[in-house]
């Protein structure tokens, strides 16, 4: 799906972090696309007003608008779905709101892109993993053993799991593929506060006072700031998404990663380096609130992805980091 296709790509999310800098990659390809979220999103956010979201649809109404425009035309009015739409809040306790927003909403264009034959690539995520007890492998076979650590991971392993049902009930679109997003950093997320990357926070921390705070380790054997997860830089994120339908990949579920952990003392080492700062770091303690659901190590297993044939490289903490921060400095 290059250039000038006939179809625009439906992006959820559009708004949102991954999704907005999925729709600026379009523009840059001279795809088409229809964006999908809640409209105020498009105008409030300041890191977004760079980017052709082309046709806007809310987000409440998009089952109405498919409907609609479904029937109003011989065949699908768009040539694939991007779904990165959800309550993306690792703390968010709500279960019914989860499972509106993260399940049934999901199902919904789940079902659309089987009935009309449309490519469906979604965002899960790796807090389907919980403390990695049983390993970070994207086999499905796991699914079921799985054991999140909070509501959110739950409402994406709910739906991972419903999804291999549908596709073994013979009702799948012709293409599909779910994403295990670990953590990702990157331009475009200032608007997600507290859930906005430790990159982030590190830049508005050096720049206010020149310092980072990092969480206590609370776990023997881990030395204060040696947490550690995979780290992976939206650009390389967008890059998979475009490979899932340029491919395409067929179906499955894949681990979105780069398959090697680094310590947030390194990704705070990285931050001050890349603000020509010298390095100031405060440990302070985990919020007694969320240790028990706290992930001391998380790194993807990547032979799945690379096997289906993605073979660019990741890009490495301290590149990423600094690409990131020079874009924050050029918008600051």
């Amino acid at each position: 799906m290059t250039g000038a296709i006939a179809k625009p790509i439906l992006v959820t999310g559009a708004a949102g972090f991954i999704g907005s800098r999925f729709v600026e990659s379009c523009n840059k390809k001279g795809i088409a696309v229809i964006s999908v979220d809640k409209p105020e999103f498009f105008e409030s956010r300041k890191e977004m007003k760079s980017v052709d979201f082309g046709e806007v649809v809310a987000i409440d109404g998009l089952s109405h608008w498919l409907k609609e425009r479904t029937e109003s035309l011989t065949n699908a009015p768009i040539s694939a779905v991007i779904h990165m739409g959800a309550c993306s809040d690792t703390t968010e306790m709500n279960v019914e709101f989860l499972t509106k927003n993260n399940v049934e909403f999901s199902q919904m264009l789940w079902r659309y892109c089987a009935e009309l034959k449309i490519p469906f690539v979604y965002a899960s995520s790796a807090a389907t993993y919980g403390e990695g007890e049983l390993g970070y492998e994207d086999d499905e076979a796991l699914l079921s053993k799985l054991h999140p650590l909070n509501p959110y991971g739950e409402s994406k392993k709910t739906f991972d799991e419903w999804v291999i049902q549908e596709e073994k009930n013979g009702k799948a679109p012709p293409v599909w593929s779910g994403f295990k997003f670990f953590n990702v950093y990157g331009f475009g997320e200032g608007h997600k506060g507290k859930m906005a990357s430790v990159v982030w926070h590190a830049f508005q921390q050096i720049k206010d006072k020149g310092i980072v705070k990092l969480f206590e380790s609370h776990k023997d054997g881990i030395a204060d700031g040696e947490q550690k997860r995979d780290f992976v830089y939206v650009g390389d994120v967008v890059s998979v998404l475009h490979f899932a339908l340029n491919q395409p990949l067929v179906r499955g579920i894949y681990n979105l990663g780069t398959g090697k952990a680094r310590s947030f003392l390194d990704l705070a080492r990285s931050a001050f380096k890349a603000m020509a700062t010298e390095d100031l770091i405060e440990f302070i303690p985990t919020p007694l609130e969320l240790r028990e659901r706290y992930q001391y190590f998380t790194q993807a297993e990547m032979q799945k992805l690379r096997q289906a044939g993605y073979t660019a490289p990741f890009t490495e903490l301290e590149a990423g980091v600094k690409e990131y921060i020079e874009r924050l400095n050029r918008r600051s």
